[in-house]
Protein backbone atom coordinates (compact mmCIF):
# COMPACT_ATOMS: atom_id res chain seq x y z
CA UNK A 1 0.00 0.00 0.00
CA UNK A 2 1.00 3.68 -0.01
CA UNK A 3 2.20 5.75 -2.93
CA UNK A 4 3.64 4.06 -6.00
CA UNK A 5 7.13 5.32 -5.12
CA UNK A 6 6.96 3.79 -1.63
CA UNK A 7 5.45 0.45 -2.64
CA UNK A 8 8.59 -1.59 -3.34
CA UNK A 9 6.69 -4.87 -3.60
CA UNK A 10 4.50 -3.40 -6.34
CA UNK A 11 7.67 -2.34 -8.19
CA UNK A 12 8.72 -6.01 -8.31
CA UNK A 13 5.25 -6.96 -9.49
CA UNK A 14 5.55 -4.44 -12.33
CA UNK A 15 8.95 -5.87 -13.28
CA UNK A 16 7.42 -9.35 -13.21
CA UNK A 17 4.56 -8.26 -15.47
CA UNK A 18 6.96 -6.78 -18.01
CA UNK A 19 9.15 -9.91 -17.92
CA UNK A 20 6.17 -12.23 -18.41
CA UNK A 21 4.76 -10.17 -21.27
CA UNK A 22 8.13 -9.94 -23.04
CA UNK A 23 8.77 -13.67 -22.63
CA UNK A 24 5.37 -14.50 -24.12
CA UNK A 25 5.93 -12.06 -26.99
CA UNK A 26 9.25 -13.66 -27.97
CA UNK A 27 8.62 -15.80 -31.05
CA UNK A 28 5.10 -17.00 -30.19
CA UNK A 29 3.74 -19.99 -32.08
CA UNK A 30 1.15 -17.82 -33.82
CA UNK A 31 1.57 -14.05 -33.67
CA UNK A 32 -2.06 -13.42 -34.61
CA UNK A 33 -3.42 -15.70 -31.89
CA UNK A 34 -0.97 -14.26 -29.34
CA UNK A 35 -2.20 -10.75 -30.15
CA UNK A 36 -5.86 -11.74 -29.77
CA UNK A 37 -5.23 -13.51 -26.47
CA UNK A 38 -3.45 -10.43 -25.13
CA UNK A 39 -6.29 -8.03 -25.91
CA UNK A 40 -8.19 -8.82 -22.71
CA UNK A 41 -5.00 -9.22 -20.66
CA UNK A 42 -3.75 -5.80 -21.74
CA UNK A 43 -7.11 -4.18 -20.97
CA UNK A 44 -7.04 -5.80 -17.50
CA UNK A 45 -3.51 -4.56 -16.79
CA UNK A 46 -4.36 -1.03 -17.92
CA UNK A 47 -7.38 -1.04 -15.59
CA UNK A 48 -5.35 -2.29 -12.60
CA UNK A 49 -2.49 0.17 -13.10
CA UNK A 50 -4.65 3.19 -13.98
CA UNK A 51 -6.77 2.77 -10.83
CA UNK A 52 -3.81 2.22 -8.48
CA UNK A 53 -4.26 5.51 -6.65
CA UNK A 54 -8.00 5.02 -6.17
CA UNK A 55 -7.79 1.36 -5.17
CA UNK A 56 -4.57 -0.34 -4.12
CA UNK A 57 -4.77 -4.11 -3.77
CA UNK A 58 -2.87 -6.01 -1.10
CA UNK A 59 0.51 -7.55 -1.89
CA UNK A 60 -1.12 -11.00 -1.89
CA UNK A 61 -3.63 -9.92 -4.55
CA UNK A 62 -0.94 -8.45 -6.81
CA UNK A 63 1.09 -11.64 -6.49
CA UNK A 64 -1.93 -13.80 -7.37
CA UNK A 65 -2.62 -11.60 -10.40
CA UNK A 66 0.98 -11.99 -11.56
CA UNK A 67 0.81 -15.78 -11.23
CA UNK A 68 -2.40 -15.89 -13.25
CA UNK A 69 -0.86 -13.61 -15.88
CA UNK A 70 2.03 -16.05 -16.20
CA UNK A 71 -0.38 -18.96 -16.71
CA UNK A 72 -2.34 -17.01 -19.32
CA UNK A 73 0.72 -15.78 -21.16
CA UNK A 74 2.14 -19.29 -21.40
CA UNK A 75 -1.08 -20.28 -23.11
CA UNK A 76 -0.97 -17.24 -25.38
CA UNK A 77 2.64 -17.93 -26.37
CA UNK A 78 2.13 -21.55 -27.38
CA UNK A 79 -1.48 -21.19 -28.52
CA UNK A 80 -3.69 -22.70 -25.85
CA UNK A 81 -4.35 -25.91 -27.76
CA UNK A 82 -0.60 -26.65 -28.07
CA UNK A 83 0.81 -25.80 -24.62
CA UNK A 84 3.37 -28.47 -23.53
CA UNK A 85 1.73 -28.93 -20.11
CA UNK A 86 -1.52 -29.86 -21.82
CA UNK A 87 0.31 -32.42 -23.93
CA UNK A 88 1.89 -33.93 -20.81
CA UNK A 89 -1.56 -34.16 -19.20
CA UNK A 90 -3.10 -36.13 -22.07
CA UNK A 91 -2.04 -39.61 -20.87
CA UNK A 92 -2.79 -38.69 -17.25
CA UNK A 93 -6.31 -37.46 -18.04
CA UNK A 94 -6.83 -40.07 -20.77
CA UNK A 95 -7.94 -37.45 -23.26
CA UNK A 96 -7.08 -36.67 -26.87
CA UNK A 97 -7.51 -32.91 -26.42
CA UNK A 98 -5.03 -30.47 -24.89
CA UNK A 99 -6.72 -29.42 -21.62
CA UNK A 100 -4.40 -26.56 -20.70
CA UNK A 101 -7.28 -24.14 -21.29
CA UNK A 102 -9.17 -25.90 -18.49
CA UNK A 103 -6.19 -25.32 -16.19
CA UNK A 104 -6.11 -21.64 -17.14
CA UNK A 105 -9.85 -21.14 -16.58
CA UNK A 106 -9.67 -22.88 -13.19
CA UNK A 107 -6.69 -20.68 -12.30
CA UNK A 108 -8.66 -17.57 -13.27
CA UNK A 109 -11.33 -18.34 -10.70
CA UNK A 110 -8.98 -19.74 -8.07
CA UNK A 111 -6.27 -17.05 -8.19
CA UNK A 112 -8.50 -14.01 -8.71
CA UNK A 113 -11.08 -14.93 -6.07
CA UNK A 114 -9.07 -13.12 -3.38
CA UNK A 115 -8.63 -9.86 -5.37
CA UNK A 116 -12.37 -9.92 -6.13
CA UNK A 117 -13.11 -10.46 -2.45
CA UNK A 118 -10.91 -7.46 -1.62
CA UNK A 119 -12.90 -5.29 -3.99
CA UNK A 120 -16.17 -6.50 -2.48
CA UNK A 121 -14.95 -5.93 1.08
CA UNK A 122 -13.07 -2.64 0.76
CA UNK A 123 -14.73 -0.83 -2.15
CA UNK A 124 -18.30 -2.17 -1.99
CA UNK A 125 -18.36 -2.62 1.82
CA UNK A 126 -19.88 -6.09 1.50
CA UNK A 127 -20.10 -8.14 4.69
CA UNK A 128 -21.18 -11.61 5.76
CA UNK A 129 -21.68 -14.55 3.43
CA UNK A 130 -22.15 -12.24 0.43
CA UNK A 131 -18.43 -11.59 0.66
CA UNK A 132 -17.79 -15.18 -0.41
CA UNK A 133 -20.68 -15.42 -2.86
CA UNK A 134 -19.80 -12.41 -5.01
CA UNK A 135 -16.35 -13.63 -6.21
CA UNK A 136 -17.94 -16.84 -7.52
CA UNK A 137 -20.80 -14.95 -9.16
CA UNK A 138 -18.44 -12.37 -10.70
CA UNK A 139 -16.15 -15.13 -11.99
CA UNK A 140 -19.06 -16.84 -13.75
CA UNK A 141 -20.28 -13.51 -15.16
CA UNK A 142 -16.84 -12.51 -16.45
CA UNK A 143 -16.34 -15.99 -17.90
CA UNK A 144 -19.66 -15.75 -19.75
CA UNK A 145 -18.74 -12.31 -21.12
CA UNK A 146 -15.36 -13.61 -22.27
CA UNK A 147 -16.91 -16.63 -23.98
CA UNK A 148 -19.37 -14.36 -25.82
CA UNK A 149 -16.57 -12.02 -26.92
CA UNK A 150 -14.58 -15.05 -28.02
CA UNK A 151 -17.53 -16.32 -30.08
CA UNK A 152 -18.03 -12.86 -31.58
CA UNK A 153 -14.36 -12.67 -32.59
CA UNK A 154 -14.53 -16.16 -34.09
CA UNK A 155 -17.59 -15.21 -36.14
CA UNK A 156 -15.70 -12.44 -37.93
CA UNK A 157 -12.46 -14.37 -38.42
CA UNK A 158 -11.73 -17.01 -41.00
CA UNK A 159 -12.71 -20.55 -39.90
CA UNK A 160 -9.03 -21.43 -39.41
CA UNK A 161 -8.24 -18.30 -37.37
CA UNK A 162 -11.44 -18.70 -35.37
CA UNK A 163 -10.61 -22.29 -34.47
CA UNK A 164 -7.09 -21.28 -33.39
CA UNK A 165 -8.41 -18.52 -31.14
CA UNK A 166 -11.37 -20.35 -29.60
CA UNK A 167 -9.47 -23.64 -29.26
CA UNK A 168 -12.56 -25.85 -29.06
CA UNK A 169 -10.58 -28.84 -30.36
CA UNK A 170 -13.80 -30.53 -31.42
CA UNK A 171 -15.54 -30.10 -28.06
CA UNK A 172 -19.02 -28.63 -28.62
CA UNK A 173 -19.37 -27.92 -24.87
CA UNK A 174 -16.05 -26.08 -24.65
CA UNK A 175 -17.53 -22.75 -23.52
CA UNK A 176 -19.70 -24.31 -20.83
CA UNK A 177 -16.84 -26.45 -19.53
CA UNK A 178 -14.51 -23.42 -19.43
CA UNK A 179 -17.08 -21.50 -17.39
CA UNK A 180 -17.57 -24.47 -15.08
CA UNK A 181 -13.82 -24.73 -14.42
CA UNK A 182 -13.59 -21.00 -13.68
CA UNK A 183 -16.55 -21.19 -11.31
CA UNK A 184 -15.11 -24.27 -9.63
CA UNK A 185 -11.78 -22.51 -9.18
CA UNK A 186 -13.50 -19.51 -7.58
CA UNK A 187 -15.53 -21.78 -5.30
CA UNK A 188 -12.40 -23.62 -4.12
CA UNK A 189 -10.67 -20.26 -3.65
CA UNK A 190 -13.38 -18.71 -1.45
CA UNK A 191 -13.72 -21.91 0.59
CA UNK A 192 -9.99 -21.78 1.36
CA UNK A 193 -10.23 -18.08 2.22
CA UNK A 194 -13.23 -18.73 4.49
CA UNK A 195 -11.35 -21.54 6.26
CA UNK A 196 -8.30 -19.33 6.80
CA UNK A 197 -10.44 -16.46 8.13
CA UNK A 198 -12.34 -18.80 10.45
CA UNK A 199 -9.10 -20.22 11.84
CA UNK A 200 -7.60 -16.75 12.28
CA UNK A 201 -10.72 -15.51 14.11
CA UNK A 202 -10.65 -18.58 16.37
CA UNK A 203 -7.03 -17.90 17.30
CA UNK A 204 -7.85 -14.25 17.94
CA UNK A 205 -10.75 -15.25 20.20
CA UNK A 206 -8.50 -17.68 22.10
CA UNK A 207 -5.92 -14.93 22.69
CA UNK A 208 -8.62 -12.52 23.93
CA UNK A 209 -9.82 -15.13 26.41
CA UNK A 210 -6.29 -16.03 27.51
CA UNK A 211 -5.16 -12.44 28.23
CA UNK A 212 -7.73 -11.73 31.03
CA UNK A 213 -7.04 -15.18 32.49
CA UNK A 214 -3.34 -14.43 32.71
CA UNK A 215 -3.99 -10.97 34.17
CA UNK A 216 -6.23 -12.47 36.86
CA UNK A 217 -3.36 -14.59 38.12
Amino acid sequence: SGTFRENRFFHWICIGVVAVMLAAAYHPDTVFDWALENATATAFLILVFSTYRKFTFSDVSYLLMLIYLGIHEWGAHYKYSDVPLGEWLKPILHTARNDYDRVAHFSFGFLLAYPMLEIAMRALRVRGNWLYYLPVECTLALSAIYEMLEALAASVLTPERGEEFVGMQGDMWDSQEDMFMAGLGALVGVLIIAAVVKRRNARKADREVAIPAVAAK
